[in-house]
């Protein structure tokens, strides 16, 4: 009996022992944590898709409070609402972000871009793009196997059964670039979404020269440079036979939409432009009417004179 009591006293006093220096070593190496980063992350809304550049949203609500400012940091998901939320937790000004969207810049549908082998495959861009290139004779468009899809979160991008390209709705995407990490062919770009939705952009990579370019799409960038000599504001450049207009400087002129013979270029979201006729009738001056003659032509006045015929006399 003696022996269980000790035993259990002296058990008691080790975790006394190791109780004590546990509750020693966790106040001498505590890391304090700011509070009004749980606060932060309360408020954001936890899809943890990395579209801030931060590794999800505890990552962005850290950096939000250590920076001491909110420049150049933007939620995609939550909005501005959202970041007016963390603004106010913080004491900070909430800065303005345009809004953005994912564009898919390919239009090589099965009408435009003939097949040409079959791919049995897994169904998976990534594989299929580290095996060949493609199944048309573009080797730079959409593969259609819809990695894109797969990878977003928001249900926000769907392939287009009829033409195989994959369709961006913007009532949903958070810009959050899933879609553009998922594409083996870099073809989703994240751009502003543009004043009323409008915007305007080259939808094509083909970096292939024009002939060969045109012979695998036939709305490809052919690199002829006419809508860079065309656009007023200096936001096209053209670079490995392929234009890209810069959204920064675009004014959506649609100028460069008017010159490409390829119909390369997109103008989403635009009224219907009226017809040519009726724009050059508008413009053109009235025609000038005729005067009316108002001198008749003069009349003869002069008659020839007649010859006198007399009979001759007959003399006997």
């Amino acid at each position: 009996m003696n022996l269980i009591l000790i035993a259990v006293i002296s058990l008691g006093a080790i975790a006394l022992v190791l109780a004590a220096i546990l509750y020693v070593a966790s106040k001498k190496f505590a890391v304090y944590e700011d509070p009004r980063i749980a606060q932060v992350g309360e408020v954001l809304p936890q899809a943890n898709c990395g579209g801030c550049g931060y590794p999800g949203c505890s990552g962005f609500a850290d950096a939000c409070v250590k920076a001491g400012s909110l420049d150049g940091k933007f939620c995609p998901v939550g909005g501005q609402p959202v970041m007016a939320k963390i603004a106010d937790i913080l004491g900070l000004a909430a800065g303005e972000a345009e809004p953005m969207v994912a564009v898919v810049r390919c239009n090589g549908t099965c009408a435009n871009r003939p097949r040409t082998n079959q791919y049995d495959g897994a169904k998976s861009c990534a594989i299929a793009a580290s095996l060949y290139g493609g199944e048309t004779g573009c080797s730079y468009g959409c593969l259609g196997c819809g990695d894109c899809v797969a990878a977003c979160r928001f249900d926000a991008i769907h392939m287009n059964p009829e033409t195989g390209i994959p369709e961006v709705d913007e009532a949903k995407c958070t810009a959050c670039g899933a879609c553009v990490k998922a594409c083996p062919k870099a073809i989703i770009e994240i751009r502003p979404q543009g004043k009323k939705s409008r915007r305007v952009y080259v939808s094509c990579v083909n970096k292939d020269k024009g002939a060969v370019a045109r012979k695998a799409c036939t709305v490809s960038c052919i690199g002829c440079g006419k809508c860079v000599k065309t656009c007023p504001f200096e936001a096209i450049t053209l670079e490995n036979n392929l234009a890209y207009i810069d959204p920064a400087k675009c004014k959506s002129c649609r100028k460069c939409e008017e010159v490409c013979p390829q119909g390369t270029i997109v103008a989403l979201n635009f009224p219907p432009r009226k017809p040519k006729t009726e724009e050059a009738t508008a413009a053109a001056p009235k025609a000038a009417v005729a005067p009316k003659e108002t001198a008749a032509a003069p009349k003869e006045t002069a008659e020839a004179p007649k010859e006198k015929t007399e009979a001759p006399k007959v003399t006997e």
